[in-house]
């Protein structure tokens, strides 16, 4: 069986109908595939809404990371000899391509699971521009890796099958597996077991609480998602230009690295990291590296509402862990949590008389607005404008 298993994946013929979730879910059962793992995706949201009403806790986990999810999938066939699926947007799939093929291999331990990949960036399909590339190479980077694909097709009978198909030959041949999923392939689901909390203020009103506790000279990397757009949206409100902002549309959870990587070159300039709780879990190695350095221009604010908002509302660790006593005991000189207004205005106020790298976790509620637009100036717009506003003299 080569890496490519049907030249559908090679057409762009515009999906018409929509694949039941609860079908293809069972599907996977009637497969043997019985636990689920991975970080949500918003092309996968309606499948993964309903894996998480329907499978127990024990049975799905959300993952920091793709890398990690992959090894859940070998730790649980190791104990049961049974396939898992991993499911992920395939600009994660760079974080598997390690664990896949020193691991996972026919080469190595050869160890099956199948894939579910959501294609953003899909040739043809309008998409942001950091899915653009990711999207160019998706199936040639499956192709690459010689991992079995089929780019599941809308009509149900033919997705169970190339389902079934797929998980016959992993658990035969011993390999890993993927099915792509195109946009809009799945139809509606909507989560019943919604992550909610008793925060006050939105991410959006605790983000301006801080813009407007900052200096002209200081510089924001802000995290992909949600955070970054409403950023841009403000600074557009107050006339401010963007030159001060670092928008990392692409690259979860590595904003707190790229600033620290900034701190160390522009010491005059206070750089503040931007981050949410789905990213700032991601790679929490990195906050290690932060503290380690030792740069006093180094505020991280973390804006945590303890879920993957915009891909779904999957629930993450941000409230199971305790943030600041990760970020204390991996270094930060200081941490600190607030969640009103005063407790941010105040954090602020010490943050200014503190040498960094500091802390400060805002719980906010889990609330964004429908109306949200997207950055108006491209990635290489921003970072242009970010690079000039960085090297005046101050």
């Amino acid at each position: 069986m080569s890496a490519v298993l049907s030249n559908f994946a090679l057409q762009n013929i515009p999906t018409i109908l929509m694949l039941n979730v609860e079908t293809i879910y069972k599907t996977f059962l009637d497969n043997g595939i019985d636990f689920f793992t991975g970080v949500p995706d918003s092309l996968l949201k309606n499948i993964c809404a309903y894996i998480t009403d329907n499978t127990s806790h024990s049975r799905h986990i959300i993952a920091a990371n793709e890398g990690n999810a992959i090894g859940l999938a070998a730790g649980h066939y190791l104990a049961t000899g049974s396939c898992a699926l991993v499911y992920m947007q395939n600009s994660g799939l760079g974080n598997t391509v390690n664990p896949l093929l020193s691991l996972a291999d026919s080469d190595v331990y050869s160890i099956p699971m199948m894939l579910m990949i959501g294609w953003r960036g899909e040739p043809g399909v309008h998409d942001e521009p950091q899915h653009v590339k990711q999207g160019k190479v998706t199936l040639s980077l499956l192709e690459a890796m010689g991992i079995p694909y089929e780019v599941l097709k809308d009509d149900e009978e033919e997705a169970k099958t190339q389902i079934s198909t797929l998980a016959t030959y992993a658990k035969t041949e011993k390999v890993p597996v993927a099915i792509v999923i195109r946009k809009n392939l799945f139809a509606s689901y909507q989560l019943q077991t919604k992550v909610s909390n008793d925060n006050i203020l939105s991410r959006e009103e605790a983000m301006k609480i801080v813009v407007d506790h900052l200096h002209d000279t200081d510089m924001i990397v802000s995290t992909t998602g949600k955070l970054s757009r409403e950023l841009f949206e403000y600074r557009e409100a107050l006339h401010q230009g963007h030159g001060r902002d670092f928008l990392t549309v692409g690259s979860m959870g590595h904003s707190s690295s790229i600033a620290l990587g900034i701190a160390l070159e522009k010491p005059e300039r206070r750089i503040f990291c931007f981050d949410g709780d789905g990213a700032f879990i991601m790679h929490t190695g990195a906050l290690g590296i932060v503290a380690s350095m030792r740069p006093k221009n180094y505020v991280h604010v973390l804006f945590n509402n303890g879920a993957h908002e915009s891909v779904g509302g999957q629930p993450t660790i941000g409230y199971a862990i305790n943030c600041t006593a990760i970020a204390k005991a991996s270094g930060y000189t200081d941490v600190m949590t607030a969640r009103t207004e005063q407790e941010i205005i105040e954090a602020m106020a010490k943050i200014e008389q503190e040498n960094g790298p500091v802390l400060l976790e805002i719980k906010v509620k889990i609330q964004s607005r429908d109306d949200l637009g997207r950055p108006t100036t491209t990635p290489i717009e921003n970072k242009e404008a970010f690079m000039e506003t960085l090297n005046k003299t101050i």
